[in-house]
Order: C-alpha cells, then structure tokens, then sequence
C-alpha cells in the first residue's frame, strides 16, 4: 500500500505529505479558518477533476489531437441531509479544439476510466484505527 501523512499545523490548518510534495489544507474564513489552502472536501473534487484531465490528455495525445489548453471544469454540491457528504459532481471537458466526431466518445469512455471516478463507484474498503503511545488511565 501507498502511505501518505497528514500533520497538524495550527488550528484547522494541516500539510498533507505525499511523497516530496506538501499540500496545504484549511477551512475558509467563514468555516473557522484561516483560508490557508483548500479544504479537504476541494481537494476529494479536484482531484477526481485532474485524473479526468490526465486521462482525456493521454487520450489526446495518443491520437495525435492537440491537448495543450485542455480544461476541465468541475462543480459540486454538498448533501442538504446527513451524513456530510458530497451529492453531486458535474465534470465539464474542454478540449483546446473541437474533436471529430469519430474522436468525441473514444474520449469520454478514457475519462471514465478514471482512478478515482473508478474509486467513487466501487467504494473502497476504509478501515480507521488508533494508534497510540498512551493509555487512559
């Protein structure tokens, strides 16, 4: 299994390790806190939005179609009811030029085949332990 580490920094403020790269998560200003990165609840979203693009780039640029420029633009909305959970995430893909027709569902069946789309639909076993040093007294 990959590992990766979430540290505490202040407040609501945590730097999520992976690998050599430090990603910087905190709640907003109008949450409690300091807006000093995105929340955790963004970066689920945006990066089911960057594995999307990664896939509709590598499709691109296998079929030799121009892929620089290439956007994805993503939307998302929380559940009105319990449990806290995201409800809804609307992908838009904006390829740098209009694709011919032959090309349009060769790339949406790549996106599809998304990590992390893949993920969502076949949930992951998660387990949660605690590990610690102390004990209650």
């Amino acid at each position: 299994m990959s590992e990766m580490l979430v540290v505490h920094r202040e407040d609501d403020a945590f730097a999520v390790i992976v690998r050599d790269h430090v990603i910087h998560v905190d709640q907003p200003y109008m949450g409690g806190g300091m807006d000093a990165g995105p929340t955790p609840v963004e970066l689920f979203v945006a990066s089911l939005a960057a594995c999307t693009a990664h896939h509709a780039r590598r499709y691109l640029k296998a079929r030799c179609l121009p892929a620089n420029g290439l956007e994805v633009a993503v939307e998302y909305a929380m559940s009105p009811e319990g449990p806290a959970r995201v409800s809804h995430v609307e992908l838009r893909l904006r390829p740098p030029v209009r694709l011919p027709d032959r090309d349009v569902g060769g790339l949406m069946a790549a996106v599809m085949a998304c990590t992390v789309h893949n993920s969502i639909l076949d949930t992951p076993r998660i387990g949660v332990r605690l590990e610690s040093e102390l004990t209650a007294a």
